[in-house]
């Protein structure tokens, strides 16, 4: 009897264990489908997304393979393609949340956030001054400071909405080391005093609330939302400002600038209502106040310790639901090819949406997400359509923006690099920078950069990148210095590493394209090198050298795909 006892206690213990250990399995599989769910805001997309594809009959690309898909998250999240490394880790993780870890990976792993800041910092400074602005020894602008305000602030991952309080409200100098230094400043700095402040009312307008209001300065356009009594009263918001500079002793170039606010004593003298006047196309004289777009007034006074017109106008700003279409417009279009609307920065009746409520929606969440750009990124690139191929076919025929057509994300429209994205990636992928000095290889990067932009010199600061498939272009890919150290065969250079790694020629011609292009050489391509290595003498250094040329000059290694 004591021995039936013994056994049923220890049979009763060992089913015990049994059941905790089934029950921390159970938990943990719970845990990790928490941390691997897809959040609520992709689902939103796809089910948005796919209903328009049922109206119109389409059916969608496939999706995909993982190393074109990890080539492609590379170069939009933190702006280059992945080396053979990082590519090859990402191919063997077996995972079925791979692509959400490497998202997550890239927008979080520390090892990435310069990249990551750097990527995105080049972005909006383009956006912001241009690719030329702060390039001229008589420009208020200071690029550097720029560059280093946005580097910072997507290095700590600031909030939107608190970068954009900033751009429009900030004072200050403009250059970096100075005792007052905002970088913040440079976005309006070189906008304010021209013109009595238009290009500043056009850009705010433009950028951040996705309202073309330049054509309105002079008449009322029949196609336009606003009227020419809005962009005056707009521009008021921009009338206590001035940007003060200084020279460079004994000559005309520009030292430093400064943003600043101060009273404004309206166009009649009287600061206690400081209005101003503007004309109509008959001539008669009208008065406008500061008042934003969707009608709310400030205070007429034009005294600072009234009321500080710039900081209203962000205040009024951050209330506004335009403000949060069109960032999510914008960033739907970089990373998607084409945003809900053309142009991105234009919203309003006028100019409808293609997937207005997707386009409301997110903007709501994006609010609710406290206007974290990371999560944004996060939904977008996780999205069906951000998955699929860029394959247009007779299922998807109808969804083709190049002719007109509205898009619909049934494929991933194919784009070009922009050259910061080419001179990045060339730099990761063959370790082709220059040598010298941080400030020395941002020089020579800056110089390389400069050759594709085109300055128009419009009241809009209009510029156009010759980044285009042009001659110069060519000519500089084919044998610019970039190039020649991107396939250098000095010991120590990709080349040189490259062939005294794998197992076989084959195996290194392999790692060649999976780094180029993400892809595995075709049957023709591996004949082309075998008759290339025989041409050679059987060189394989110069074989995989010729190659290379070959793959970071085709359309296939500066499209994005």
């Amino acid at each position: 009897m004591s021995q039936i006892l013994a056994r049923s206690v220890s049979l009763r213990r060992c089913l015990g264990v049994v059941m905790t250990g089934l029950l921390s399995v159970a938990l943990v599989s719970q845990a990790q489908a928490a941390e691997t769910s897809v959040p609520p805001q992709v689902t939103m997309i796809n089910d948005s997304i796919e209903q328009v594809w049922r109206d119109y009959e389409i059916r969608p690309a496939g999706e995909v393979d993982d190393p074109q898909w990890c080539r492609r998250v590379y170069l939009d999240v933190i702006g280059r393609i992945p080396t053979f490394e990082e590519l090859s880790e990402f191919m063997k993780d077996r995972s079925k949340d791979k692509r959400a870890a490497l998202v997550n990976k890239l927008l979080e792993d520390d090892r990435y956030t310069e990249e990551y800041a750097n990527h995105w910092s080049t972005v909006w400074t383009n956006l912001l001054i241009g690719r030329s602005g702060g390039t001229d020894r008589r420009d208020l602008t200071n690029r550097s400071g720029m560059q280093k305000y946005l580097r910072d602030s997507f290095a700590r991952n600031k909030t939107y909405d608190r970068m954009v309080y900033e751009l429009v409200s900030a004072e200050g100098s403009g250059k970096p080391g100075e005792s007052n230094f905002n970088g913040a400043v440079n976005f309006l700095i070189g906008k304010v005093n021209e013109e009595k402040g238009t290009l500043a009312t056009s850009s705010v307008s433009r950028i951040f609330l996705g309202q073309q209001v330049q054509c309105t300065q002079c008449h009322n356009h029949p196609f336009n939302q606003w009227k020419q009594q809005k962009f005056w009263e707009f521009n008021a918001f921009f009338r206590q400002t001035r940007a003060l500079r200084r020279f460079v002793d004994g000559t005309r170039d520009i030292e430093s600038a400064e943003l600043v606010n101060e009273d404004f004593a309206g166009e009649s003298g009287n600061p206690e209502d400081a209005l101003l006047f503007y004309e109509l196309r008959n001539g008669l004289q009208k008065v406008a106040y500061p008042v934003f777009t969707d009608g709310t007034e400030i205070g007429k006074s034009g005294y600072l310790e009234d009321v500080n017109r710039r900081e209203e106008l962000a205040r009024l700003m951050l209330q506004s639901e335009y403000l949060d279409k069109m960032i999510v417009n914008r960033m739907w279009s970089a990373f998607l090819g084409f945003g809900f609307t053309r142009p991105i920065d234009d919203l309003g009746p006028h100019n409808p949406s293609s997937h207005p409520e997707l386009l409301d929606s997110l903007g709501k969440e994006f609010r609710k997400a406290s206007y974290d750009l990371k999560q944004l990124i996060t939904w977008i690139t996780l999205s069906r359509p951000y998955q699929l191929a860029p394959v247009l076919g007779r299922q998807n025929e109808l969804d083709d923006p190049s002719i007109g057509e509205s898009p619909k994300f049934s494929r991933f429209y194919l784009r070009q690099m922009s050259a910061e994205q080419l001179y990045s990636s060339l730099v990761a992928a063959s370790d082709a920078k220059g040598k010298g000095s941080y400030a020395e290889q941002e020089a020579e990067r800056r110089r390389w950069l400069s050759q594709f932009v085109v300055a128009f010199g419009t009241d809009e600061g209009d510029e156009a990148t010759t980044f285009n498939g042009s001659i110069p272009q060519a000519l500089m890919l084919f044998n610019g210095a970039l190039t020649k150290n991107a396939t250098s065969q000095e010991t120590g250079s990709f080349i040189d590493r490259l062939s005294r790694s794998g197992r076989s020629p084959r195996d290194r011609l392999t790692r060649l394209y999976l780094t180029g292009l993400a892809r595995r050489p075709t049957k023709t391509e591996t004949g082309v090198a075998a008759k290339l290595l025989a041409a050679r003498g059987g060189n394989e250094k110069e074989m995989l050298q010729d190659v290379w040329w070959a793959i970071i000059n085709s359309n296939e290694f500066i499209m994005q795909h």
